[in-house]
């Protein structure tokens, strides 16, 4: 019974950890969430500009909070004690602010350029309509593994971003966990559970991106 019992705490502390760290992530992107929530659910489709917000805001609030995200569940892997889940996150947030901000500027250039190209050349070109969408599933990939080097390293922006594509292109089992398992946890938020949005994709997606990252950090420490 007692076994029992602390199976159930536990797993509940878990849904606990991924809700409250997901709804915060949520809350630190508010801005960009009302943005993507308004022209989802739209009538008819707004114009390419519409979206430039989104990609202004991105440095400053996407990738700050999706940083502290992560090395929110590299504590929970690592087995680190966190006192409180706000606290800690906001703590990490501070901490990782400037160098999220630095990175998200160059990571945001990068998707911009990519989306562009794809928006406009979509329909002229086949060749470069799939080089488009390869490019894409290679820079996705990167950017979840880049969160999970940045908050496990303390190195230079340089390096992160140097073994993050090392790590990227380096590892197929690596790419795959990762691209695999976000791509499944997205369309079935999408496509039939909308509240994981709410309480869970970010903050799985996160998990799952680190756990992969980190087996193979251990397998390469040995």
């Amino acid at each position: 019974m007692n076994t029992m019992m602390s199976g159930f705490f536990r797993i509940t502390e878990w849904i606990m950890r991924f809700s409250v760290v997901n709804l915060l992530w949520l809350a630190f992107n508010l801005p960009i969430v009302l943005l993507l929530v308004s022209a989802i659910y739209a009538e008819g489709t707004f114009p390419f500009f519409f979206y430039i917000p989104i990609i202004i805001l991105a440095p400053f609030l996407f990738f700050p909070a999706t940083t502290a995200m992560f090395a929110m569940v590299r504590d929970w892997i690592m087995e680190q004690e966190q006192k409180s889940l706000i606290s800690s996150y906001w703590k990490y947030y501070q901490t990782n602010y400037k160098n999220s901000l630095i990175s998200g500027l160059v990571l945001t250039l990068i998707w911009s350029v990519l989306i562009i190209d794809f928006y406009f050349f979509q329909q002229t070109n086949v060749i470069l309509f799939f080089t488009f969408i390869l490019f894409g599933i290679v820079l996705y990939v990167y950017t979840l593994i880049f969160f999970a080097v940045l908050v496990h390293y303390d190195i230079a922006l340089k390096a992160v971003f140097k073994n993050s594509f090392l790590l990227t292109l380096g590892s197929p089992i690596l790419f795959l966990a990762v691209l695999v398992t976000s791509v499944i946890i997205l369309y079935v938020s999408i496509n039939g559970l909308l509240f994981l949005f709410l309480f869970f994709t970010g903050s799985l997606i996160a998990f799952i991106t680190f756990s992969a990252f980190y087996r193979l950090y251990m397998n390469l420490s040995k």
